[in-house]
Protein backbone atom coordinates (compact mmCIF):
# COMPACT_ATOMS: atom_id res chain seq x y z
CA UNK A 1 0.00 0.00 0.00
CA UNK A 2 1.18 3.51 -0.72
CA UNK A 3 2.47 5.49 2.21
CA UNK A 4 0.39 8.42 3.29
CA UNK A 5 2.27 11.71 3.61
CA UNK A 6 2.06 13.45 6.98
CA UNK A 7 -0.87 15.84 7.39
CA UNK A 8 0.09 19.41 6.62
CA UNK A 9 0.89 21.71 9.50
CA UNK A 10 0.69 25.47 9.44
CA UNK A 11 2.95 27.20 6.90
CA UNK A 12 6.62 26.83 7.75
CA UNK A 13 8.18 29.93 9.24
CA UNK A 14 11.54 30.68 10.73
CA UNK A 15 10.08 31.04 14.21
CA UNK A 16 7.48 29.02 16.03
CA UNK A 17 3.92 30.26 15.81
CA UNK A 18 0.66 29.04 17.25
CA UNK A 19 -1.71 27.01 15.13
CA UNK A 20 -4.75 29.09 16.13
CA UNK A 21 -7.16 27.02 14.06
CA UNK A 22 -6.32 24.00 16.23
CA UNK A 23 -6.80 25.99 19.41
CA UNK A 24 -10.36 26.87 18.36
CA UNK A 25 -11.20 23.40 17.06
CA UNK A 26 -13.26 20.91 19.08
CA UNK A 27 -10.15 18.79 19.70
CA UNK A 28 -8.14 21.79 20.92
CA UNK A 29 -10.88 22.83 23.34
CA UNK A 30 -11.28 19.26 24.60
CA UNK A 31 -7.52 19.06 25.16
CA UNK A 32 -7.62 22.23 27.27
CA UNK A 33 -10.40 20.72 29.38
CA UNK A 34 -8.51 17.44 29.72
CA UNK A 35 -5.39 19.26 30.88
CA UNK A 36 -7.29 21.39 33.40
CA UNK A 37 -9.36 18.57 34.92
CA UNK A 38 -6.49 16.09 34.74
CA UNK A 39 -4.33 18.50 36.72
CA UNK A 40 -7.16 18.97 39.22
CA UNK A 41 -7.34 15.18 39.63
CA UNK A 42 -3.68 14.54 40.30
CA UNK A 43 -3.15 17.67 42.39
CA UNK A 44 -6.10 16.67 44.58
CA UNK A 45 -4.68 13.18 45.09
CA UNK A 46 -1.08 14.33 45.56
CA UNK A 47 -2.01 17.08 48.04
CA UNK A 48 -3.52 14.59 50.48
CA UNK A 49 -2.25 11.50 52.17
CA UNK A 50 -2.75 8.53 49.91
CA UNK A 51 -1.87 4.87 50.07
CA UNK A 52 -2.34 1.58 48.28
CA UNK A 53 -4.01 1.69 44.89
CA UNK A 54 -4.10 5.49 44.95
CA UNK A 55 -0.43 5.31 43.93
CA UNK A 56 -1.51 3.74 40.64
CA UNK A 57 -4.27 6.30 40.18
CA UNK A 58 -1.79 9.13 40.67
CA UNK A 59 0.75 7.50 38.32
CA UNK A 60 -1.90 6.98 35.62
CA UNK A 61 -3.21 10.54 35.92
CA UNK A 62 0.23 12.13 35.73
CA UNK A 63 1.31 9.89 32.83
CA UNK A 64 -1.77 10.68 30.76
CA UNK A 65 -1.55 14.37 31.67
CA UNK A 66 2.07 14.56 30.44
CA UNK A 67 1.26 12.70 27.22
CA UNK A 68 -1.73 14.97 26.63
CA UNK A 69 0.44 18.02 27.24
CA UNK A 70 2.92 16.75 24.64
CA UNK A 71 0.14 16.08 22.09
CA UNK A 72 -1.38 19.47 22.76
CA UNK A 73 1.93 21.28 22.46
CA UNK A 74 2.95 19.58 19.21
CA UNK A 75 -0.51 20.12 17.73
CA UNK A 76 -0.66 23.75 18.85
CA UNK A 77 2.73 24.46 17.28
CA UNK A 78 1.90 22.37 14.21
CA UNK A 79 5.09 20.35 14.63
CA UNK A 80 3.71 16.79 14.79
CA UNK A 81 5.64 15.88 11.65
CA UNK A 82 8.80 16.05 13.79
CA UNK A 83 7.72 12.93 15.71
CA UNK A 84 9.20 9.87 13.97
CA UNK A 85 6.67 7.36 12.66
CA UNK A 86 3.77 8.87 14.66
CA UNK A 87 3.81 12.23 12.88
CA UNK A 88 2.57 10.72 9.63
CA UNK A 89 -0.27 9.07 11.60
CA UNK A 90 -1.16 11.98 13.87
CA UNK A 91 -4.94 11.47 13.75
CA UNK A 92 -4.54 7.78 14.58
CA UNK A 93 -2.05 8.64 17.33
CA UNK A 94 -4.56 11.01 18.92
CA UNK A 95 -7.33 8.42 18.54
CA UNK A 96 -5.36 5.65 20.28
CA UNK A 97 -4.15 8.04 23.00
CA UNK A 98 -7.68 9.19 23.77
CA UNK A 99 -9.60 5.92 23.65
CA UNK A 100 -7.05 3.40 24.86
CA UNK A 101 -4.94 5.39 27.27
CA UNK A 102 -7.10 8.34 28.27
CA UNK A 103 -10.43 6.60 28.77
CA UNK A 104 -8.93 3.35 30.01
CA UNK A 105 -6.54 4.73 32.59
CA UNK A 106 -8.82 7.52 33.80
CA UNK A 107 -11.71 5.08 34.20
CA UNK A 108 -9.46 2.84 36.30
CA UNK A 109 -8.19 5.79 38.36
CA UNK A 110 -11.74 7.05 38.86
CA UNK A 111 -12.86 3.62 40.04
CA UNK A 112 -9.98 3.44 42.50
CA UNK A 113 -10.67 6.86 43.95
CA UNK A 114 -14.42 6.18 44.10
CA UNK A 115 -13.76 2.94 45.98
CA UNK A 116 -11.46 4.77 48.40
CA UNK A 117 -14.11 7.46 48.93
CA UNK A 118 -16.67 4.77 49.69
CA UNK A 119 -14.30 3.20 52.22
CA UNK A 120 -13.94 6.58 53.95
CA UNK A 121 -17.64 7.50 53.88
CA UNK A 122 -17.96 6.84 57.63
CA UNK A 123 -15.85 9.89 58.45
CA UNK A 124 -18.27 12.21 56.68
CA UNK A 125 -20.65 12.01 59.65
CA UNK A 126 -21.26 15.09 61.79
CA UNK A 127 -19.12 15.17 64.89
CA UNK A 128 -16.28 13.05 63.45
CA UNK A 129 -13.16 14.79 64.74
CA UNK A 130 -10.32 12.99 62.91
CA UNK A 131 -8.82 14.11 59.59
CA UNK A 132 -11.07 12.81 56.82
CA UNK A 133 -9.99 12.06 53.25
CA UNK A 134 -13.51 11.39 52.00
CA UNK A 135 -14.00 14.76 50.31
CA UNK A 136 -10.56 14.65 48.66
CA UNK A 137 -11.13 11.17 47.27
CA UNK A 138 -14.65 12.06 46.14
CA UNK A 139 -13.41 15.25 44.43
CA UNK A 140 -10.68 13.31 42.65
CA UNK A 141 -13.21 10.70 41.57
CA UNK A 142 -15.54 13.33 40.10
CA UNK A 143 -12.68 15.08 38.28
CA UNK A 144 -11.48 11.73 36.94
CA UNK A 145 -14.93 10.76 35.70
CA UNK A 146 -15.41 14.03 33.86
CA UNK A 147 -11.90 13.79 32.42
CA UNK A 148 -12.57 10.24 31.17
CA UNK A 149 -15.69 11.58 29.43
CA UNK A 150 -13.66 14.35 27.78
CA UNK A 151 -11.20 11.74 26.50
CA UNK A 152 -14.12 9.69 25.18
CA UNK A 153 -15.50 12.74 23.34
CA UNK A 154 -12.14 13.61 21.80
CA UNK A 155 -11.59 9.97 20.83
CA UNK A 156 -14.98 9.85 19.16
CA UNK A 157 -14.19 13.12 17.37
CA UNK A 158 -10.93 11.62 16.02
CA UNK A 159 -12.76 8.40 15.09
CA UNK A 160 -15.40 10.39 13.20
CA UNK A 161 -12.70 12.25 11.27
CA UNK A 162 -10.96 8.96 10.53
CA UNK A 163 -14.22 7.40 9.25
CA UNK A 164 -14.69 10.42 6.99
CA UNK A 165 -11.26 9.67 5.47
CA UNK A 166 -9.75 12.80 6.95
CA UNK A 167 -6.02 12.73 7.62
CA UNK A 168 -5.79 15.84 9.80
CA UNK A 169 -6.91 16.50 13.37
CA UNK A 170 -8.73 19.68 12.42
Amino acid sequence: PPTVPPPPGPPARGSLSLHRVYLRSPLGLLRLGQLALGAAFWVTVAAHKYEGAAHFALFAAVLIWLLTLALFGLSLLGRWELVPWLGSRWLLTNLVHDLALGVGLYAAATGIMGHKAKQRSFCNLPGYSQHCLYSAYLSASICGGITACLYLFSGLYCLLRRCQDQQDII
